[in-house]
């Protein structure tokens, strides 16, 4: 679960703040040689990895997953059931680790709050009108206040990709800063933010690095890829532009800020070849959950399998497995 005391807090108010100043900055910024990304995701997805470092791997994968359920028929039920599985992944083996957090819509955090207390294992929320982000400021704000107040310790938020694309910049970073600001509890403390980028909609690698730079001087904690109901989704050539922008970020301002691919991850082998990019792009200090997660509840079955195939030799079977 995140601490509260790492949450970066909500970044003043620069009344000089203009579209035109955020323009020259973001336009500002290298361009990303697309066919370079390209080729070095495709480069680093080749590299091989020795049994004792993929099971560290998978294990370390596990502890990344954010498990989530965004359907609009969920019940408290369903989100129990995610609960106990995020929980103790393989009820039959206490040595595999738990999940990162469960992701839920606002109105079940508290569902899920209750199920989790004790276990280590965080609670995340979309808020501002997810998936699509449109609606009133107020709305957004009101979204995320109501799930903080329930319990989440971490929220996810949509940026207005047409304002973004208009070039309307200030509209972006305002919200996001609203945003980030709408996530301090009362008592002291925050809930984390993570800002969803929806790279699939950006258009070109350039628009993906100038949002991530975008969200991060806005005070985000995380940023991520998708909300999952776009494609594209996550890629490994637009999580190396965003691991990029990361790295490149700390080393100007001395902000570490965190990564989250979401959406189309699979498999065990996805998942190892994005602890391998993360590795070679942003470095081994992203290397924990409280820097990198996963948005993909189908990969944990594979992550299983694949972990008692390298115990046992065998393959359990996906049946096995409870259906997230």
């Amino acid at each position: 679960m995140p601490d509260d005391n790492t949450a970066t807090p909500a970044p003043a108010v620069d009344a000089s703040l203009s579209n035109a100043s955020l323009r020259a900055a973001l336009h500002g910024l290298p361009g990303v040689d697309e066919v370079g990304a390209r080729a070095r995701a495709a480069g680093l997805a080749t590299r091989s990895i020795k049994t004792t470092a993929k099971a560290q791997g998978i294990d370390l994968a596990i502890r990344m997953v954010d498990l989530t359920t965004l359907e609009g028929a969920d019940t408290p039920g369903k989100v129990r059931a995610l609960a106990a599985k995020a929980r103790r992944p393989d009820p039959a083996d206490r040595s595999v680790p738990h999940a990162a957090a469960v992701c839920v819509y606002p109105d079940l955090v508290g569902v899920a709050v209750r199920a989790l207390r004790g276990s280590g294992v965080g609670v995340a929320s979309v808020a501002t009108a997810f998936p699509a982000g449109r609606a009133p400021l107020e709305v957004k704000l009101l979204d995320t206040r109501q799930a903080v107040a329930d319990g989440a310790d971490e929220i996810d938020m949509v940026i207005d990709r047409g304002a973004f694309l208009a070039g309307d910049y200030r509209k972006v970073h305002d919200e996001i800063a609203a945003v980030k600001e709408a996530c301090a509890r009362p008592g002291g403390g925050a809930a984390h933010l993570k800002v969803i980028l929806e790279t699939g909609e950006l258009e070109t690698y350039d628009n993906v690095r100038r949002a991530s730079w975008l969200a991060m001087r806005a005070g985000a904690d995380f940023i991520k890829t998708s909300t999952g109901k776009v494609a594209p989704a996550a890629t490994l050539p637009v999580t190396l532009v965003m691991l990029e922008a990361v790295r490149d970020f700390r080393a100007a301002t001395g902000r570490q800020v965190g990564v989250k691919p979401a959406g189309g991850i699979r498999t065990a082998k996805d998942a190892l070849r994005l602890l391998v990019l993360v590795n070679e792009t942003a470095g081994p200090d992203w290397l924990d959950p409280a820097w990198f997660r996963i948005g993909a509840s189908s990969l944990l079955n594979d992550l299983l399998m694949q972990r008692t195939r390298l115990t046992t030799g065998t393959y359990s079977g996906p049946d096995y497995y409870t259906l997230d």
